[in-house]
């Protein structure tokens, strides 16, 4: 906003609301923020932008972490939404697959890898079907564990643990990343390696995250404030793509946890944290 010109204070103002990814208070969060009757809405997670859709057609939404808008019924097309939400998607084609993909090379032979996921999380479901599709192409077994709240994180890696998980991919999630450092905690003392899709996590004591560029995806979102608030409508603004992809590798984490990670996949990483 500053590179816009703008000065927070003077030009516009913010009412913040955190749900510590705790998806039983978006709706409350929500509720809250629409009662303020603001210019406009900014969500940086799908939840947030369910719960303010089903408050209003006509309040601005923007959000750096849209997830198939069209299916969702909230824009005709990418190119001309025509509705009250408008962003930066989240997620490129095909990505959870690819994470899948990576997870499997780093650990060679491979055979069953943990799916850390969150039931309140509604893109969970959403992409749950194409990656049972790309563990089959894969050759490998998906053994799923749910995470609700934060205390529910021990036990599901204990249970990854029992069932000889070779790798776990934690799904991207609010309070996953919010609880990144415990997370990295736990699957240390299990020994066992992780595939996240932030790089929070991996800077952290993660192994390894394979996703877009969050910081990139919020600056562009403070276009389209810049734009709305000059007077341009959300459905004239085309949802745009992310278009940066990193791959980020914690050695430390490796080295602790006595992998070897292949030659080819520590060539093609964009970050490896030492």
């Amino acid at each position: 906003m500053r590179e816009s010109g703008y000065t927070q204070g003077r030009d516009y103002g913010f009412e913040v609301r955190y749900a510590e990814g705790d998806y039983a208070h978006s709706p409350l969060l929500a509720e809250e923020l629409i009662r303020l009757k603001p210019d406009i809405l900014v969500s940086g997670t799908l939840s947030g932008v369910i719960e303010f859709k089903k408050l209003t057609n006509s309040i601005p939404i923007v959000s750096p972490a849209l997830i198939d808008p069209v299916g969702f019924g909230w824009a005709a097309s990418h190119a001309r939404p025509g509705g009250n939400v408008t962003g930066v998607l989240a997620i490129v084609e095909d990505l959870p697959s690819k994470q899948l993909a990576l997870a499997a090379e780093m650990v060679p032979g491979v055979n069953r890898i943990g799916l850390l996921v969150n039931p309140a999380n509604a893109l969970h479901a959403h992409l749950r079907p194409g990656l049972d599709v790309a563990a089959k192409k894969l050759g490998v077994e998906l053994i799923a564990q749910e995470a609700r709240s934060p205390n529910d994180l021990h036990v599901a890696f204990q249970r990854f643990a029992r069932d000889k998980i070779s790798i776990v991919f934690a799904f991207q999630d609010a309070m996953f990343l919010n609880e990144r450092k415990r997370i990295a905690l736990l699957a240390m003392s299990e020994r066992l390696p992780t595939m996240f899709a932030y790089r929070e996590s991996v800077e952290d004591g993660g192994v390894m995250s394979y996703g877009i560029d969050w910081r990139a995806n919020w600056h562009r979102v403070a276009g389209f404030v810049d734009r709305i608030l000059k007077g341009a409508k959300a459905g004239d603004l085309p949802i745009e793509f992310a278009t940066k992809l990193e791959l980020v590798i914690n050695l430390t984490a490796v080295k602790i946890l006595g992998l070897t990670i292949p030659p080819t996949l520590l060539a093609s990483a964009d970050e490896v944290i030492e």
